[in-house]
């Protein structure tokens, strides 16, 4: 399948910026269930690549004169493959396993997600997964505004309500809770005929010697559809787009997303 991407984000303040620092986690890597065409990122300036711990690609963008407004582009086109059952790859990466085993502010498990860890026996294989993710998406229904990006699991599970971030920590937190190393996926998903889509986040789950990728959301395998930029503990290691700046007062963020589909002949 062929997912041609388009991600545009504005950053519009009440008054200039002195200064601003962006790190970009925007840019796919070649997989076992990707290949990368082409892509490119447009920005207001130069961006510096390195990568980060967890192997993603990172680009830092800074500026030093005052701006008020800043925009970035990204484009581009990728090949992607159906997976069986999910199934990525048998390479742990470079970051040991107990490392995803270990719970993070926002992945902290408190009694309430404990028992909702429990109501699958056990998660030891990829069906028994999507059991887990369809015990998740029925305790918190996908409703965005009300949770925020700092907002945690057990935060989303006692309002019951919540969007894909919030489900994909729900689910690092019940199989962290089992001692069951899990990673949470930025990336995109194309929309099709389901509600919630375009920018969007999953878990990859180590079961059986290797990672099964989960899409907790819409309760089936990240795969075929689905566009991976980065990996990480949590949101705050693999968000697509951080920063911080000096000056601006308020600032108006907006974004777009478009993923379409085709299926290659």
């Amino acid at each position: 399948m062929l997912l041609t991407i388009r991600h545009d984000t504005n950053y519009r303040y009440a008054a200039p910026v002195q200064y601003s620092i962006q790190q970009l986690r925007l840019t796919p890597a070649n997989g076992a269930s990707q290949l990368v065409r082409r892509w490119h990122i447009d920005a207001p300036a130069k961006l510096d690549y390195a990568r980060d711990a967890y192997g993603n690609t990172l680009h830092t963008l800074v500026l030093t004169k005052p701006h008020s407004e800043i925009h970035l582009t990204v484009a581009g086109e990728v090949e992607t493959t159906l997976l069986d059952e999910g199934r990525l790859y048998d390479d742990a990466g470079p970051i040991p396993l107990e490392h995803y085993t270990c719970p993070t502010a926002l992945t902290e498990p408190d009694p309430a997600i404990r028992e909702l860890a429990h109501l699958v026996p056990s998660i030891d294989s990829p069906a028994a997964l999507i059991r887990l993710a369809e015990c998740i998406e029925t305790r918190v229904n996908y409703l965005p505004g009300v949770t925020e990006v700092t907002s945690t699991a057990a935060e989303a599970l006692e309002f019951g309500n919540g969007v894909c971030q919030d489900h994909a920590h729900l689910m690092l937190a019940c199989c962290r809770a089992r001692g069951i190393p899990a990673r949470y996926v930025s990336g995109y998903i194309d929309p099709g005929d389901v509600e919630h889509a375009a920018s969007h986040a999953w878990v990859d789950v180590w079961v059986n010697n290797g990672w099964v990728s989960v899409d907790v959301t819409h309760t089936r395998f990240a795969s075929g559809r689905y566009c991976r930029l980065a990996v990480a503990r949590d949101y705050e290691a693999a968000a697509p787009v951080r920063g911080s700046r000096v000056g601006g007062k308020e600032e108006r963020l907006s974004v777009h997303v478009s993923v379409d589909a085709q299926t290659e002949q």
